[in-house]
């Protein structure tokens, strides 16, 4: 069993540690979106796919030593593919959706070695099968789920900090020679077997097991399906709030792997009882945190949304393996398993944003985890002993009671907002009850009388089945949670104007105060984060609004640069337009964008970049990739005010990204940052750089509502964080913006530079 073991031990942790590793090799080329990662689980998710096919027609169509030939002269084609890093040639540049040429890089400088790897499990799993009849293979399973997991905690705390991407691909090169030894190996003990194994005495025996029904093979690809869904939409929450690096992959896969761990090693870990009363909590805590969105804290978010993505899991990947069939159809179980998480992926990367207008796989993949763990539990009423039944029951009912109490003060909510002959009523009575405490009254006097059913049924001679009881509180906990989801929806889209979403990202314009005229004012929304705003009425349509008021950091550089006029003006990241109202006669602005939704709301219904006084020119692609490709554009300032979502792209912050900053700056000019974050302190990241190139900085932040020298202070305002660099000394040393700066920091020493081969995000966390 050694030889198997270490075998599929060693795929599995090849087979995750290449994902990280390769996504982000490849980031820095696709805008640093989240859905690049999205689409390399889908290339992953589809190759797992293949190679389980594979796996499962060799061993049911050859003999085993034709297998092991077959299988040899695969992996052989694979060692000489390597190595496995992406050649330079296929960045991109153009805008629009890049998915097909992200799958097809992939395949091409990954393609079959991930393959290769993708058929361990299954085949090396059934080879151990005819080698060692009798023994379960089941457990080899949740050692492969080991060995993936040991991968994706290594490589953001051990790999990743050690080693550059080179060395990370080298080593993973000479890993794959190890694995092709093993597998050798085992086909050696494969070769070994006498004839008589392959005759149809096995066949016969295969044969005469109960062959698997089709709601089975069914709830084989429902419940992994299901799993892959949540898992995507859960890596996607996180990244696009916080930022797409390396860990927010990592520690989703990882909690869905461990998931895969616990449930294949022994059915002794999974309880269907335990894990629907935390089903259950946890999906109440979600739908807090969906609908408090950004105003949560990081903290309170990731491990919210981990522990509803591990609950979840471990309720598909529980109930997946109390279904596993006999040994002998092995194959065909892993198949189904791959296939369901092949359709999860396809649905994330590519039907969900043709769909969908906003990332509500989340909010689907709560609701099927809930309506199949109902499913399973209407038509299996002997999982549980009457005792658990009926203390599933009070739990359940508990739950509901505390969701009914919330769910009524959202109909209250919304019946405030309808502007009925019965909204003002409801509401003055709803505000006395919450004074009076009455609300929490109900609700603990519902748990009372359930207490007390509960109690009298005991006491009675009749006895009662729970079963039923306990399957209709379920069914109610998901209509309460569909309808939950609804309000939280309906709350995200009140007064949206448009909403798209692309590779990028949720794109909305919000319309509000059309009743008045001099209020009136639209808003972009990318995801959860305000990106700009603009007021309607035209003699308000110039003012400089949200993050880029004159006591900004940026309003401030843009005000008292030296050169008043004719200045040329970079730009990454166009978002509203709001940086063009700076411009004045004379200046060329050159703004550099990579979703082409971003240029077509900025044409309207926003109106800056026509109404700048400077003249702009739209340069579509990412920028730093633009900007590499283009002879120097001497500019006079640079800003940088590329977002996804409240997450800077990494790779718009490394050594190499400010290296190409500088060969489009004139030597007197000045680079301006917008590191505006909730969760992260960015400053020492951009102060390392500028140390490096010996460029002086100011850390200049504002407040909300601060004071604008046109319009005086307003709502309009909001609060921002900028860096300047430059090595303008004239520039960086007028008084306004050195008493606009925030005084010196000690710069940590545990924060290096940054780099495309190093980026770390643990240290600048606030």
């Amino acid at each position: 069993m050694l030889a198997f073991a270490l075998t599929i031990f060693t795929g599995a942790f090849l087979l995750f540690q290449v994902q990280p590793l390769i996504g982000k090799y490849i980031l820095p080329w696709f805008g640093g979106s989240p859905g690049v990662w999205t689409t390399c689980m889908l290339f992953f998710q589809v190759l797992l796919l293949g190679g389980y096919a594979y796996a499962h027609f060799v061993s049911r169509r050859l003999r085993p030593r034709t297998q092991a030939i077959v299988h040899l002269v695969l992996v052989g084609a694979a060692l000489a593919t390597l190595p496995i890093t992406p050649a330079e040639t296929w960045k991109t540049h153009p805008s629009g959706d890049p998915t097909w040429h992200i799958l097809a890089l992939l395949a091409a400088s990954l393609g079959l070695p991930y393959l290769v790897l993708a058929t361990t499990g299954p085949l090396m799993q059934e080879w151990f099968r005819r080698t060692a009849p009798g023994v379960s293979p089941y457990r080899l399973y949740s050692l492969s789920n080991v060995g993936s997991l040991l991968a994706l905690i290594s490589y953001p705390f051990y790999f990743e900090t050690r080693f550059t991407r080179q060395a990370q691909a080298q080593f993973w090169s000479w890993g794959l020679v190890v694995y092709a030894l093993a597998c050798a190996f085992c086909a050696w003990r494969l070769w070994r077997l006498p004839a008589a194994t392959e005759s149809a005495g096995e066949n016969a025996a295969v044969a005469a097991v109960m062959r698997p029904t089709f709601y089975q093979r069914l709830l084989w690809l429902c419940l992994p399906a299901c799993a892959s869904i949540l898992l995507l939409a859960v890596t996607n929450k996180m990244c696009q709030d916080v930022a797409v690096i390396p860990f927010l992959w990592v520690l989703p896969l990882a909690l869905y792997l461990l998931s895969f761990i616990i449930s294949f090693d022994s059915p002794r870990w999974y309880s269907r009882f335990y894990y629907t009363i935390a089903l259950a909590v946890t999906m109440v805590a979600v739908c807090q945190a969906l609908i408090e969105g950004t105003d949560m804290a990081i903290v309170a978010q990731v491990v919210i949304y981990s522990s509803v993505l591990f609950v979840g899991c471990m309720v598909c990947h529980g109930e997946l393996y109390r279904l596993k069939p006999d040994p002998s159809h092995l194959t065909s179980f892993y198949l189904m398993i791959a296939a369901g998480g092949a359709v999860g992926g396809l649905f994330v990367a590519l039907v969900a944003p043709s769909l969908f207008t906003n990332f509500y796989e989340m909010h689907l993949s709560l609701a099927l985890t809930v309506l199949l763990l109902l499913a399973i539990t209407l038509t299996d009423r002997h999982a549980l002993s009457p005792a658990r039944w009926r203390t599933l029951f009070v739990v359940l009912a508990l739950a509901a009671a505390y969701g009914a109490n919330r769910g009524l003060g959202w109909v209250v909510i919304w019946l405030r907002d309808q502007d009925t002959a019965i909204s003002q009523p409801v509401w003055r009575l709803w505000n006395w009850a919450h004074l009076q405490g009455v609300p929490w009254l109900g609700w603990a006097l519902l748990a009372v009388l359930a207490a007390g059913f509960v109690a009298w049924r005991r006491r009675s001679a009749q006895a009662l089945d729970w079963h039923r009881p306990a399957c209709g509180l379920l069914a109610v906990g998901l209509v309460a949670l569909v309808v939950a989801l609804g309000f939280q929806i309906r709350d995200a889209l009140r007064g949206s104007l448009y909403s798209a979403r692309n590779f990028y990202g949720v794109l909305s314009v919000f319309q509000y105060e059309q009743d008045r005229p001099e209020s009136h004012y639209y808003l972009l929304q990318h995801g959860r984060i305000t990106h700009g705003i603009q007021f309607a009425a035209p003699d308000r349509a110039g003012m400089i609004t949200s993050y880029f008021g004159s006591s900004s950091g940026l309003g401030l550089a843009m005000q008292h640069f030296p050169r008043k006029q004719g200045r040329r003006i970079g730009l990454l990241g166009l978002g509203v337009g709001t940086i063009a109202a700076y411009g004045r006669e004379g200046d060329y602005m050159r703004i550099y964008e990579i979703n082409p939704q971003v240029t077509d709301i900025a044409a309207k219904p926003f109106t800056y970049l026509a109404l700048s006084k400077a003249k702009t020119e739209i340069v579509m692609g990412d920028g730093r990739l633009s900007m590499e490709a283009e002879p120097p554009q001497q500019f006079d300032i640079l800003i940088m005010d590329a977002f996804s979502s409240d997450a800077v792209p990494v790779h718009l912050l490394t050594k190499e990204a400010f290296e190409i900053y500088l060969k489009h700056l004139k030597p007197d000019g000045a680079i301006l940052v917008n590191i505006s974050n909730r969760y992260l302190d960015l400053r020492p990241v951009v102060e390392n750089a500028a140390q490096l190139f010996g460029l002086q900085t100011h850390h200049i932040d504002s407040g909300d509502g601060g004071y604008d020298e046109e319009n005086g202070g307003g709502w309009w305002l909001y609060a921002a964080t900028w860096m300047i660099l430059s090595k303008n000394k004239e520039f960086m040393n007028l008084e306004v913006l050195r008493q606009a700066a925030s005084p010196p920091v000690a710069k940590p020493n545990d924060i290096p530079l940054w780099t495309d081969d190093y980026t770390s995000m643990y240290r600048i966390l606030h």
